[in-house]
């Protein structure tokens, strides 16, 4: 007489919400394939951004808890950059602009977040009054050497203090893209140079439909 072993109930609901684990984390993590024109924007793993905090003037410190439940257009820079982090920033106040112009009211889901690489000259009281020469939205933040080295790892920004031409006077060379994180903190988009408002626009658009079809 042959004997059928039996998997106890326990085990079996076990396995099954651990498969559905998985699942929900591949989903969330591995995206299906983006449509042409997002091709190079979206990135081919959804990441997670976690464990970091930065400080603010006015508007308390950031943590990865800020970045849900918006979406945050996030880019490194710093106040002494001649040219590029003013020209990014402007075209993101254009973008802005444009968003509030079609919606006909600020958009309260999306968030523009400066990260001086610079903490040394860059102080939150000064990047509060930089952001604001540009929108009185976004937000200026920076933190310590070490915190700042962690959170570039995290989205893959790279940066370097060139040397001083004089005490105190420095470059420093930074990726030059824009960051998106979408509403559940995941970084989920990069921009590359150059940045123009109403390309970022047509992208935003359409990532935000690639977004509600795919969750």
């Amino acid at each position: 007489m042959t004997t059928r072993r039996i998997l106890p109930i326990g085990s079996l609901v076990i396995g099954l919400v651990f498969g559905l684990v998985m699942l929900v984390t591949h989903l969330l993590v591995k995206p299906p394939a983006p449509p042409a024109e997002l091709e190079g924007v979206l990135r081919s793993e959804f990441r997670p951004i976690s464990g970091f905090e930065l400080q603010t003037r006015g508007h308390g410190p950031i943590t990865a808890t800020s970045l849900h439940g918006k979406w945050s257009f996030v880019f490194f820079g710093y106040m002494s950059c001649p040219d590029v982090c003013p020209n990014t920033l402007h075209e993101l106040n254009s973008f802005y602009r444009l968003l509030a112009d079609e919606a006909g009211a600020e958009p309260e889901d999306l968030q523009v977040i400066f990260v001086s690489v610079d903490p040394e000259r860059d102080s939150t009281e000064n990047l509060e009054r930089y952001v604001r020469h540009f929108n009185r939205k976004f937000i200026g933040a920076t933190a310590g050497k070490g915190a700042i080295e962690r959170l570039t790892r995290q989205f893959g920004a790279g940066y370097v203090l060139e040397p001083e031409t004089a005490p105190g006077q420095y470059l420093v060379a930074h990726t030059s893209a824009i960051f998106l994180v979408d509403p559940l903190g995941r970084l989920v988009a990069s921009f590359s140079q150059p940045h123009y408002a109403a390309t970022l626009l047509s992208q935003y658009h359409g990532i935000k439909v690639y977004f509600s079809g795919t969750g």
